[in-house]
């Protein structure tokens, strides 16, 4: 018996060693993060070989510190208790910012400067200068389209999902998906009026904001969620919390989309009928609601699907694409989803990835359950999206007959 009890103990002790190291890793990585963030450009632009004048490595080094210390500092002032948003624009751009040139440093730095080696091309500072002006040519490209394409009205995604179990009299009903408004310190009223009128030409039986409404409370970011209460559809519009709710007085938004006309989905469902058939239409709060202290709030699929027919196909909202697991164990039909930005700004993706199962568009969960990823109507943060174009989803509902 001592020997069997000390087997499990020690297979244990060893997947617990590397697993403490990466959380005593994790909690220095906010440290570390940001100074690798300035300091990698700041070396392969000044000092790899380009041999600047003393005046322009000084001067460009300062830039690089100043950088350094004020982002963070304006991140935190902005995104604190104070919530300047003068101070969130600042950080927010300056990280966006360094982490696409701290990107294509790293990618120029090393491949380029490969093949400027391999072919010849001039000798080591030479080399070294064309480096730094391909990394700050191809940086400004970017910011400048990846901001152009965070602030115009996302296209429509057009997607056809067929569902088995979905009755012919709901065959072709249009579901319009936006999520991950994120309205914030940029004022962006104009633009969310522009989105709601493109949502409007869309004739939705059913309209789904999964959450991420804004960055801020109900009460503070008013004026720019309002024209959600534009919104048209023939059957319902229904709304589910993201976990950035939950950092800014969840139940307040909740009662706003309700004051506009929204059905908050709070681990409940509707029934949306047509033709004779039904459709469950569910949804749950996010999981992060369980660690927010907030009363009555907490993720509950089996509530949410309480007294529904079991034999009825099930449409669920859920922020995070993580929850399709608890989706598939329910035998969820389709599972609607946002939180990911498809990345945003490559290639934060790859980090995306470890957190989630999906990161955008439609997939595949256990025998039965498909899941929406959507890559978001707006942006959170830096105002920029590079590689990951945002969206207004149309998902047309088909039977199988």
């Amino acid at each position: 018996m001592t020997e069997t009890s000390s087997t499990p103990s020690t297979a244990g002790d060893a997947q617990e060693a590397p697993r403490g190291r990466l959380q005593r890793l994790m909690r220095y990585l906010p440290l570390v993060a940001p100074v690798l963030l300035w300091a990698v450009p700041c070396g392969v632009l000044l000092y790899t070989g380009q041999h600047w004048p003393l005046p322009v490595a000084l001067t460009g080094t300062a830039l690089f510190v100043l950088g350094l210390i004020g982002m963070p500092l304006a991140m935190a002032r902005g995104h604190g208790r104070r919530q300047q948003d003068w101070a969130a624009i600042v950080g927010d751009t300056l990280l966006g910012s360094m982490w696409v040139l701290f990107t294509w440093s790293v990618l120029l730095g090393v491949l380029l400067r490969l093949a400027l080696t391999v072919a010849g091309v001039g000798d080591g500072q030479d080399r070294a200068r064309i480096v730094t002006w391909a990394v700050l040519g191809v940086t400004a490209v970017l910011l400048a389209w990846g901001y152009a394409e965070a602030r115009r009205v996302p296209r429509v995604r057009r997607v056809d999902v067929e569902l088995p179990r979905l009755g012919a009299g709901l065959d072709g009903t249009r579901v319009v998906l936006i999520t991950d408004t994120h309205y914030g310190p940029l004022d962006r009223a104009r633009w969310s009026e522009r989105v709601c009128e493109r949502v409007n030409t869309l004739e939705a039986d059913l309209v789904c904001h999964t959450g991420d409404i804004a960055d801020g409370t109900a009460e503070r970011r008013r004026a720019q969620a309002a024209p959600l209460g534009t919104v048209e559809a023939t059957r319902a519009r229904v709304y589910v919390t993201g976990n950035h709710e939950y950092y800014s007085e969840a139940q307040g938004w909740v009662d706003l989309m309700d004051e506009l006309g929204w059905e908050p989905l709070r681990n409940r469902h509707v029934l949306l009928e047509r033709g004779g058939d039904s459709l469950v239409v569910a949804g749950v709060d996010d999981v992060t609601a369980e660690s927010s202290g907030l009363a009555g709030h907490g993720a509950d699929l089996a509530e949410a699907l309480e007294g529904a027919d079991p034999g009825l196909p099930v449409l669920l909202l859920a922020h995070q694409p993580k929850f399709v697991d608890r989706a598939a164990a329910h035998g969820v039909d389709l599972q609607l989803s946002g939180h990911t930005h498809g990345g945003q700004i490559w290639p934060f993706h790859h980090l995306v990835r470890l957190d989630q199962p999906a990161l955008a568009g439609l997939t595949h969960h256990g025998a039965r359950t498909r899941l929406y990823t959507s890559r978001g109507t707006g942006f959170w943060g830096p105002p920029f999206r590079v590689f990951a174009p945002s969206e207004i989803t149309l998902l047309v509902l088909r039977s199988a007959s």
